[in-house]
């Protein structure tokens, strides 16, 4: 049964911790020329839920497999095998056996040998598998030129054969591309996103900006409003990889909007969060000298005068070529902060990202000190 917008909703409403936000998706509910039978490995955590309830708008027949246990039921009415990808454990994969489908959306891979087992046991009786790996799994990915393209080498192991993905799950991704490969020669999609933002994001990383912003007063604004920043909103990620089975678009691509100046991200916030609340840029060297790094205590920014810039300044002109559609700042500013401020209290209690609010004025005060302000 295809799912609405209201059902999707109300699902995600249910879903301890999640909260809903404003019509999600902000896209065409037009149905596609053809309806696809798609399977999702996984499809109830961050990015699932949005690429889920696009296909159903677009019409698609969607099943979902996953282990249960991840927000059950946020789609009560799709059909859900139940089993384990790892093909040791319990079912493993036993229920996909004699199913076919026109295409796999592959949103949980992290270790080869299992994207190698669910790939190898689904070749022959799906036309397209569609991997999301990561811009992380090129080698040295964080320091290089600006707007490096697909053409950049994988990163590599010295022991490929190991599972631990807190540890290597950069190089990791990149192994699983290779072994969706080898699986379905010619048949594989693969997708390589940067920075995913947006409605449904536990990570906080772009969504401590707009949420200080919406706290108001002297807001740290980090290095320069030159520095540039990338991203990609789930939504958009998600309405392209859709797009590629379609299509049946079997390449590679970078899922990253063009660099842009962080200066024009924190001015959204700003805008949309309509607090009054004003910004100070501090130097990257105050930064540093006071315990904040880029990436860390700091999300989304790195001081453009050093390699880690190479971080931020991917090129995604491949994939907007082939049809990925970028919605404006302000509507993902908007709709995050929006979702953002419907989650329970104790949630929004504690960020988990960006700077603490005491750290935040006490280099404040560094840099008013160091100007001749204080």
């Amino acid at each position: 049964m295809t799912m609405n917008r209201r059902n999707f909703l109300g699902a995600t409403a249910a879903v301890a911790g999640l909260g809903v936000f404003p019509d999600w998706s902000g896209a065409t509910s037009n149905h596609a020329a053809k309806p696809l039978r798609i399977l999702f490995l996984g499809g109830t955590g961050f990015l699932g839920p949005h690429t889920v309830q696009y296909a159903l708008d677009r019409g698609h027949e969607v099943t979902l497999f996953n282990r249960g246990k991840t927000n059950s039921g946020m789609f009560p009415d799709l059909e859900t095998i139940i089993g384990n990808r790892d093909p040791e454990i319990d079912e493993g994969l036993s229920g996909l056996k004699n199913r076919q489908w026109d295409a796999v959306i592959d949103t949980s891979g992290f270790v080869p040998r299992i994207v190698r087992a669910s790939s190898l046991y689904l070749a022959d009786n799906v036309g397209q598998y569609l991997f999301v790996s990561t811009i992380c799994q090129y080698d040295n990915w964080m320091e290089g030129d600006k707007y490096r393209t697909e053409d950049v080498a994988h990163a590599t192991l010295e022991d490929p054969t190991t599972e631990d993905v807190r540890t290597h799950y950069c190089e990791l991704k990149a192994y699983c591309e290779l072994a969706a490969e080898d699986a379905l020669p010619g048949r594989v999609t693969q997708i390589r996103p940067g920075l995913i933002v947006g409605p449904l994001d536990k990570s906080d990383r772009f969504t401590y900006w707009p949420v200080r912003a919406d706290r108001g007063g002297e807001m740290l604004a980090p290095g320069k409003p030159s520095d540039l920043t990338q991203y990609i909103d789930v939504r958009d990620l998600g309405q392209f990889m859709v797009h590629c089975v379609e299509e049946k678009m079997m390449d590679t691509f970078n899922l990253i909007r063009q660099p842009m100046p962080m200066g024009d991200i924190l001015d959204s916030c700003l805008r949309v969060a309509d607090k009054g609340t004003s910004l100070t840029w501090v130097p990257a060297k105050v930064l540093a000298d006071n315990g904040l790094r880029a990436w860390q205590e700091i999300p989304m920014w790195a001081d453009s005068d050093t390699p880690l810039s190479g971080s931020l300044t991917w090129s995604g002109q491949k994939a907007l070529h082939a049809g990925l559609t970028i919605r404006p700042v302000d509507e993902t500013v908007r709709d995050t902060l929006a979702w953002f401020n419907s989650l329970p209290e104790e949630r929004r209690a504690t960020l988990r990202a960006g700077i603490p609010e005491d750290k935040e004025k006490e280099v404040l005060a560094a840099w008013r000190e160091l100007t001749g302000q204080s």
